[in-house]
């Protein structure tokens, strides 16, 4: 048996009490971590230079507001000029609309008109002859070659006036446009019609044509279709007649 004293045993750490059926917690020995401060200094922040002072004038002073340019505008707003342009040979007051789908009337109307022009023009003709003849009085010539020129000019205008004629019939309404220096577009409701009539004199029968009439409330609004077959006509007249009843009782 030595002399040598025996080795103390190491602290014992308590353990914690644990709740059942849970481990319990071991504590760590002394020494297990460093001690503050055995880690070395912390680094230093990298040295980041300032920035330059800017120079006298290079901010706005305030209240300053840049002028907007082109490049800055709402992109909504288009840019002047370059609008598209509006469709070619077509008025702001052109009365005659785009989307509807017209009917012309026959051109036999043509030759109606003409037959009429001639006998009012002969008429002209023969009274101021008549006249000069009679008279001696230069008047009467003069009168004599406006007549004739007259009658040459709406011998032209009758020409075109029969071909501006049209008719469109719509859902709810009746459109008949006409003219040429005044051109007249008329636009009859179905519901404001009274009744429908067909009309036809002796030159119209001789060429196989008939006129629709339209009655309405006001004298004013009525409007007729010249020129159509006479089957044309009475269907027209059927239909336009068979729409104003409904029209007025949906009313």
């Amino acid at each position: 048996m030595s002399g040598d004293p025996p080795a103390s045993p190491g602290p014992t750490f308590p353990s914690r009490p644990s709740a059942p059926g849970v481990p319990p917690a071991v504590e760590p020995p002394p020494g297990a971590f460093p001690a503050p401060g055995t880690l070395g200094p912390e680094p230093a922040a990298p040295d980041v230079p300032s920035p330059a002072p800017l120079p006298p004038g290079a901010l706005p002073p305030p209240g300053h507001r840049p002028a907007p340019t082109a490049d800055h505008r709402a992109p909504d707003l288009p840019v002047p000029g370059l609008l598209p342009p509006g469709p070619v040979g077509r008025g702001p007051l052109e009365p005659w609309p785009d989307t509807v789908q017209w009917q012309s009337i026959s051109t036999d109307l043509i030759w109606v008109e003409l037959i009429r022009l001639a006998i009012v023009v002969a008429i002209g003709l023969a009274v101021t002859a008549v006249g000069w003849a009679l008279s001696g009085h230069w008047l009467f010539g003069l009168a004599l070659a406006v007549v004739a020129v007259l009658g040459l000019w709406r011998a032209v205008a009758i020409v075109r006036a029969v071909r501006a004629w049209g008719y469109a019939e719509r859902e709810n309404d009746l459109l008949v446009r006409h003219g040429l220096l005044v051109r007249r577009l008329s636009i009859v409701p179905y519901s404001r019609m009274q009744f429908v009539d067909v009309s036809a004199g002796p030159l119209e029968r001789a060429f196989d044509l008939a006129t629709v009439q339209l009655h309405t409330a006001a004298a004013a609004s009525d409007a007729r279709v010249p020129g159509l077959r006479p089957a044309e006509a009475s269907r027209l007249r059927d239909r336009l007649t068979a729409l104003g009843e409904d029209r007025a009782e949906g009313l």
